[in-house]
């Protein structure tokens, strides 16, 4: 029980984030532009970024879609930590850069503590009795005859 609670909690902190960071991101706020354009980003680059936020967030709630949310956890890793190395190169105050980096760790607990019913190679097998995890990975064993 303790896990599930875990789990739900990140996962919602996690969309609210992105649901968050994703409309503010596409309603173009101010501090928000001058914040990219300190960055080095464009600032259509924001409209972008929060559009597959707000997206990201609702999948990440969204019953079923293992392979999507795989995706969404993915695409905000890799957006998380890239904000924070920019955030690094570009001089940022250090709470930016440890701030992002919290929200790529909040992704992996999000991601690590998810139901086993929710994972994509466990899907796999419950839908094909018998297969194999390399099966799944698309590395096929084969097999000599002595």
């Amino acid at each position: 029980m303790t896990k599930r609670i875990a789990y739900w909690s990140s996962t919602c902190l996690l969309a609210a984030v992105l649901l968050s960071g994703g409309m503010g991101e596409l309603s173009l706020r101010p501090e928000t532009v001058a914040g990219m354009r300190l960055l080095g980003y464009p600032p259509y680059f924001l409209q972008i970024i929060g559009f597959w936020k707000v997206l990201g967030g609702a999948a990440i709630l969204a019953p079923r879609l293992p392979r999507l949310k795989e995706w969404v956890y993915a695409g905000v890793f890799f957006n998380m930590t890239g904000a924070a190395a920019s955030h690094l190169v570009a001089g940022s105050a250090a709470w930016h850069v440890i701030l992002t980096g919290m929200f790529a760790l909040l992704t992996l607990a999000s991601w690590a503590l998810r139901p086993a019913e929710r994972v994509v190679g466990v899907l796999a097998q419950q839908v094909f009795p018998g297969i194999t995890d390399t099966a799944i990975c698309g590395i096929e064993s084969v097999q000599r005859e002595a």
